[in-house]
């Protein structure tokens, strides 16, 4: 998975990446609001975290343009303006959830799995594929009642593949999901990742869709 930081603060920004890159997440950091708004209008991100008092452009009229221009990307507000007006033009804006300053960094990671996870048509925590299961609360796969040991790069296919099981996600979809925007990112590394991966769950869950991109198919688990 992969998160959009617009955050200005560079102790809070650092400490958030941190944590956030602990959890396998995937993390650009844009520290205003004219690169925020950039890279959430032309990269593909599954939630961003969005701070309101921004340089060059505060996070309102950022998050306002992108509905505006039909992003539905989720959404949560990271700001010190705790007072209710504010709260109420944030979700008016469109926000889907917002935290005040201060906070943990565990709620908020928590908080994003919760959006990236109902955002994808899931309402339960624990999901399930055949003996594969993904508890997306706390971010922990399951193979056979055991715990299934993932890399990072492992963990973000997987976790897209199972929230969109039986779907097909596109290759080029995939690759934007698993790597960061400075990243060195190619097929080649995707189908080792998948190789991986079919090795450690079963070579049969991973369908290749030919031309298209892969799909975690439950039938044969």
């Amino acid at each position: 998975m992969r998160i959009l930081l617009v955050e200005d603060d560079p102790q809070l920004a650092e400490e958030l990446c941190h944590a956030l890159r602990a959890e396998n997440f995937a993390v650009d950091l844009a520290v205003n609001g004219e690169d925020g708004a950039h890279l959430g209008d032309t990269e593909l991100y599954d939630a961003a975290l969005l701070d309101l008092g921004l340089p060059s452009k505060d996070g309102l009229t950022i998050l306002q343009e992108w509905r505006a221009a039909g992003r539905t990307l989720p959404v949560l507000i990271l700001t010190a303006r705790d007072g209710w007006s504010e709260k109420v033009a944030g979700f008016k804006a469109g926000a889907d959830d917002y935290l005040t300053k201060p906070f943990r960094v565990q709620e908020v990671v928590m908080r994003l799995r919760a959006l990236v996870r109902r955002s994808t048509g899931n309402a339960a925590a624990r999901i399930a594929c055949g003996t594969l299961v993904y508890d997306a609360q706390i971010g922990h796969f399951e193979l056979d009642g055991l715990p299934l040991r993932l890399t990072a790069f492992e963990w973000r296919v997987l976790s897209t593949l199972m929230l969109r099981k039986e779907k097909v996600i596109e290759r080029t979809e995939l690759l934007e999901r698993v790597y960061e925007y400075d990243s060195d990112a190619d097929s080649n590394s995707l189908e080792v990742i998948v190789g991986r991966l079919r090795r450690k769950i079963g070579a049969a869950m991973i369908e290749t869709v030919r031309g298209r991109g892969y799909r975690l198919t439950c039938a044969a688990a």
